[in-house]
């Protein structure tokens, strides 16, 4: 493999910035230092640059096997490491739903052939499949995923014995969707017989409510608390919600943790009239005081995470009506821009972005040799160059071909992607073959 000397970065690594060189050789990060006189095969002038280091998303839909025609794990990759995203952990609700061992190795094999970036799937969990998530491999697999309200298929795990069996007995890490099934129904069957058939995608925070989120989410807790479960709950989309976590404990030593996900961290209600279905997705997105107190508790530790929930379905799809759109949307090629801006905004810092989007997933997940600019780990770094960035279709990399983001534009851009210290990215398109490698737990 090529050496590569990155000189005169401003690097953003664990609560610090300085500016430094950086060698990669064979793949890891093999000296950090003021200046590095060498002669590598590859020399890149990052002087004013910002190297980060590669965000892991812990929560990603990329559709293969059985809905490819939306994404695949080559396309979605594509579209996740043009946006600094080196790493991925993606969910078992494919056709079929991943929730057998067979199933769940067919993916790793598909992503060794496919994937731009390091990859994981978790494990799915239905009511009636234990003895396959007890066979779960710890070490190569990043979690159990059960969904505590509806999905595709037979995921939707609403029996309280087997959550019990689950929670009790999970090897690992549980991640969770939380929203309560039998709230959301009744709020659809209210509106049903007030609308009809034609309800507008505005009441879809009211269908999804604060309440059917709160009352999964506490219910998770509880039950975590009670079996000493490593519990990771996915998405939160309510102020209400963070306050069940804990922000005194130190990150490697909590048993509970949360996500936030980009657009629950960007848009409201309020963008519902101009974006329509494009911002449907479960949770729903809600109130500017909900979006608001998310981030306040991903800056003060309520929330230790932040994710895409990177979930694609085709225009086609997504302008029907109300009831018959799926939720979810493309948001990997976009989530780090996103978050810069916020930035630039003033309202959170670059080192808690790194934390966020890197350091603490690896932490909470355990993931070996990633998530920090460190020697001796992994290459997997992103350069971000301060210059605008407008969001058009014809620039998006997600096999759907849309962005909820189009027309906005970012201050920071994407410069360079490298994973496992092959480039991939030169910020204006991709470069070579697939690069990822299958994710190793420390556990």
């Amino acid at each position: 493999m090529p050496s590569i000397l990155i000189k005169s970065a401003t690097i953003v690594n664990e609560n610090k910035q300085f500016v430094s060189d950086l060698l990669v050789k064979d793949g890891l990060i093999e000296r950090i230092e003021k200046q590095i006189d060498i002669n590598a095969d590859q020399t890149i002038d990052a002087e004013g640059l910002h190297l980060f280091p590669g965000c892991i998303d812990d929560q990603v839909h990329f559709r293969e096997p059985g809905l490819t025609y939306k994404g695949d794990i080559h396309s979605e990759s594509r579209a996740a490491v043009a946006g600094g995203i080196t790493s991925f952990m993606e969910m078992p609700n494919t056709v079929p739903n991943t929730l057998t061992q067979e199933l769940l190795e067919q993916k790793y094999e598909i992503a060794s052939r496919n994937s731009l970036a390091n990859y994981s799937f978790y494990m799915g969990a239905s009511n009636d499949n234990i003895d396959e998530v007890l066979k779960t491999d710890t070490r190569n697999v990043c979690g159990v995923k059960v969904f505590m309200g509806s999905s595709t298929g037979n995921m939707l795990v609403d029996d309280p014995r087997t959550l019990e069996n689950i929670f009790s007995k999970s090897p690992m890490l549980v991640a969770t969707h939380c929203e309560d099934e039998a709230t959301i129904k009744s709020n659809l069957e209210h509106y049903k017989q007030l609308l009809g058939e034609n309800i507008p995608v505005r009441l879809h925070p009211k269908i999804r409510s604060e309440k059917a989120c709160y009352l999964s989410s506490s219910m998770a807790v509880e039950m975590a608390k009670k079996y000493n479960t490593r519990l990771h709950i996915l998405h939160i989309s309510t102020e209400k919600e963070t306050h069940l976590f804990d922000n005194k404990t130190a990150l490697a030593d909590k048993r509970i943790t949360a996500e936030a996900c980009i657009h629950h961290l960007w848009f409201s209600d309020k963008d519902y009239k101009s974006k329509g279905n494009l911002i449907k997705w479960n949770p729903a997105v809600k109130k500017a005081s909900d979006r608001d107190g998310i981030l306040k508790a991903v800056l003060d530790g309520h929330i230790d995470v932040i994710a895409t929930d990177h979930a694609p379905h085709t225009l086609e799809e997504k302008s029907k009506p109300y009831l018959q759109a799926p939720s979810g949307g493309p948001l990997v090629q976009h989530a780090l821009p996103a978050m810069l801006e916020l930035y630039h905004q003033g309202k959170i810092s670059l080192e808690q972005i790194a934390e966020k989007m890197a350091h603490n997933v690896a932490i909470c997940f355990q993931v070996e040799k990633r998530g920090y600019v460190r020697e001796g780990y992994w290459a997997d770094l992103v350069l971000v160059d301060d210059t605008p960035l407008t969001v058009r279709r014809e620039d998006v990399l997600s096999k759907c071909g849309w962005s909820p983001f189009e027309g906005t534009t970012f201050h920071s851009r994407i410069a360079s992607t490298w994973v496992n210290g092959v480039q991939v990215w030169n910020g204006t398109r991709l470069l070579g073959l697939p690069q990822g490698q299958r994710l190793q737990f420390e556990r």
